[in-house]
């Protein structure tokens, strides 16, 4: 699938991660009109990605999947989802929750199972869908096909973005039939800013219903 293969309208867009760059480049280009539950997580490996669209987002954020790790900064905790291997470093203020203790948590997991809900509703409903990724292998891509294939209920798409040494946007042409693959300059310098017009040139052409 090809980059000309995703332009169109959609009833709704949804960032899976890697890092927050996705949620950001949507929002960026006013494709964002709803929080997802990934929109501003650390999550590393797709295949996990999978395992929890598999399973519903069941016990996503419990307080018993949580550990702190370290201070993101000097305002924010890094806490970990163990059993999803997902990192939040944008819920948890130190000024209000120690490590051990992560006193915010009822309104930080409220907040997840409300956009998973989204997710998932919208699953259900939507005519068409579209799902960005950032980071991923074709076996773990084909897993998030297979996924989506029994979670969606009508069409989507998805757009898997690697950052790899490449010097330009580069479609790889992939051979999954619903999954669009490219690849992205990878240098620390330009992936949180230097490729806008990369993926300005992405998402050109694709829009979300305005009846969201």
């Amino acid at each position: 699938m090809r980059l000309a293969d995703i332009k169109g309208d959609y009833d709704g867009i949804f960032s899976l991660g890697e890092l927050c760059l996705s949620s950001i480049q949507l929002e960026r280009c006013g494709l964002r009109p709803f929080a997802g539950p990934l929109d501003w997580m650390s999550t590393p490996s797709l295949a996990d990605v999978n395992r929890l669209l598999t399973n519903r987002f069941a016990g996503f954020m419990d307080r018993d999947h949580l550990q702190y790790v370290q201070h993101a900064s000097d305002k924010l905790l890094l806490v970990k989802e163990t059993v999803y291997n997902a990192f939040s470093n944008h819920d948890f203020f130190v000024h209000r929750n120690h490590p051990d203790l992560l006193e915010d948590h009822p309104a930080v997991k409220t907040k997840y199972d409300r956009r998973a809900e989204r997710l998932l509703e919208k699953s259900q409903t939507a005519r068409r869908l579209l799902f960005v990724r950032c980071g991923g292998s074709l076996e773990e891509a084909a897993g998030l096909e297979a996924v989506l294939t029994d979670l969606v209920t009508h069409d989507f798409r998805i757009l898997l973005v690697n950052h790899t040494d490449a010097r330009t946007l580069t479609e790889t042409n992939g051979p999954l039939q619903r999954v669009c693959t490219v690849e992205l300059p990878g240098h620390p310098d330009v992936i949180w800013g230097g490729n806008n017009h990369f993926w300005d040139q992405m998402l050109s052409g694709i829009a979300v219903k305005e009846s969201l």
